[in-house]
Formats: structure tokens, C-alpha cells, sequence
């Protein structure tokens, strides 16, 4: 989730052409925000378990959730754990509304090992979030920043008229699990930048400020935030879709890290430095 650099190290002994992909800056940025967007998650979930529905709207409408996770004592004294979707009923005893070791379930929004710090304290939940918080928001502004204002942002992550005619490529490759070599690896492709662009410029500042209108102080001083997304209830609604979002991302990502070359790949994030695939091996029709 960070713009490429494009100083060419030189050809290496073995025919193979290294560049230097990522800054030191880059690289701090996106481990530590990696850390912090997991403890953030699970303290988010931690949170959500104090009151494990959803609504929409400006106040909570218990007898209709948009989502709920509850348990249930079934026909034979069992606990059940029971998610809802709208009128939809899932059974997700063991993972959602009611987890536990087998023979000892406790009702229960997500498991207590999703969760930070632990089992059930809604109180510590809270802190651990806001500390999370306060480092990557300002984080996150401060990486935004310096992207747009040494042109990376522009040059690196905006797509131009001509990359939109390859989309339909790009998604058929990705599908395929091929991947781009040679000069082509030195960019992202159509469907990085604008997974990057969503992801940088949508859901993660939804996510603060949704994080935000949650916050009574915060709606204090800036009432509007509550118009901007339809009441508290709603921000909470969109904060929770947000971080799901975020979640896929990350497995999609990982995903992709693993199967187009994990060592490449965790050693430019650490070193800076990228191999380029050669392009002899590029096509294999």
C-alpha cells in the first residue's frame, strides 16, 4: 500500500536488475501501521462486544437490527450462538454470539481471542483503541501529506487515460496469478492504484471519521459530523462495514505478497530493495 521508487540499483551478478522500491520513511510507515490497524481491530471488536448489533439511523431500534449476535438456548439446554442479517438467521455457534472451549460457550459477540486486551472489559477495550488511534491518525495524515506534496501520490497512484483501456487485462492476469515483469513491475498496475486509491483516500478516513462522530466531545465541537453520515448509530454502522473492508483487504494482500514472491516482496518492505522478475519469464500463454 505504498508508491514504488524508481532509483535503479544496478544489474547484479546474476543478470537480475535490483531497484530501490520503498524509502526508509515508507517502510517505517507501513509496519507500523500494520501493527497499529491490528490492535485497532481487535480492540474495535472488543468494543463491539459490550453491544454486538448494528443499526442505521440516529438511535438504536433494538427489536430491528441490521445485524446482531446473540446466543440462544436451544431444544436440548445448548448454547447456540445466532447471527442475523435483516431477516436472515445463521447458526455460528463456536465463532459468533457464542465461542468458547467445547462444553463451556459463553455468549459472546466475536471470540475472546479476537479480542483486546481480553474476554470481556470494555473499559480497557477503549484505551487500547484510542491509543492505537491516536498513532495512526496522524500517521496516516502525515504519509497522505507527503505523497501529494512530493508528487508520488499524482505519479504513482493515480491512474492515467491510457491504463483504464487495460483494466480488463490487468483483472484477467490477476485472476491467472501472473504477474508483471520486467519494466512493467517497476508500477502499479490499474488494479493497485485504484485498490490503493479506495483504500487510502475512502475507507481509512471513513474509518476515522466515522471513529470520530462516535466520540460525544467530538460531536461537541463538530455537530455536523452526525449530518455528514446520518446519526451516531449510522457512523457505527459504516465504522464496522469499514474495518471489514480493511480486513479483506489485508488477506487479499497477503494473498498476493505470498504467491508473487514473498521473499521479493517482505524484503523490499524491510530493505527497500525489489528484484525485477526477468521478462523472459513474463509470458506464458
Amino acid at each position: 500500500m505504498v508508491a514504488p521508487q524508481q532509483q535503479r540499483q544496478g544489474p547484479q551478478d546474476s543478470g537480475e536488475t535490483v531497484i530501490k522500491r520503498h524509502t526508509l520513511f515508507t517502510r517505517v510507515w507501513h509496519w507500523v501501521t500494520v501493527i497499529c490497524l491490528v490492535g485497532l481491530l481487535m480492540s474495535g471488536l472488543q468494543i463491539f462486544n459490550a453491544h454486538p448489533a448494528l443499526y442505521w439511523g440516529k438511535d438504536s431500534s433494538f427489536d430491528a437490527p441490521a445485524l446482531s449476535m446473540t446466543a440462544a438456548r436451544s431444544v436440548d439446554g445448548g448454547l447456540r450462538g445466532i447471527t442475523q442479517v435483516g431477516d436472515y438467521r445463521f447458526d455460528t455457534t463456536g465463532f459468533l454470539g457464542a465461542s468458547g472451549p467445547t462444553g463451556d460457550l459463553k455468549p459472546r459477540g466475536f471470540p475472546a481471542w479476537a479480542t483486546l486486551p481480553g474476554p470481556r472489559s470494555l473499559a480497557k477495550g477503549r484505551h487500547w483503541h484510542f491509543l492505537y488511534a491516536w498513532i495512526f491518525a496522524p500517521l496516516m495524515t502525515v504519509y497522505l501529506v507527503t505523497l501529494i506534496v512530493s508528487g508520488q501520490f499524482w505519479r504513482r497512484l493515480v491512474p492515467r487515460r491510457r491504463e483504464w483501456k487495460a483494466i480488463g487485462h490487468s483483472l484477467r492476469e490477476h485472476l491467472l496469478l501472473r504477474f508483471p515483469r520486467g519494466d512493467e513491475a517497476r508500477h502499479y498496475n490499474i488494479l493497485q492504484k485504484l485498490t490503493y486509491l479506495l483504500v487510502l483516500c475512502v475507507i481509512l478516513p471513513v474509518v476515522v471519521l466515522t471513529g470520530l462522530t462516535m466520540a460525544p466531545s467530538v460531536d461537541a465541537a463538530w455537530p455536523w459530523l452526525l449530518d455528514v453520515f446520518g446519526g451516531r448509530q449510522s457512523a457505527r454502522t459504516l465504522h464496522f462495514i469499514c474495518a471489514l473492508l480493511l480486513v479483506a483487504f489485508f488477506f487479499v494482500h497477503i494473498v498476493l505478497v505470498l504467491v508473487s514472491g514473498v521473499f521479493n516482496n517482505l524484503r523490499s518492505m524491510i530493505t527497500g530493495r525489489y528484484t525485477l522478475p526477468p521478462e523472459k519469464e513474463s509470458q506464458h500463454e
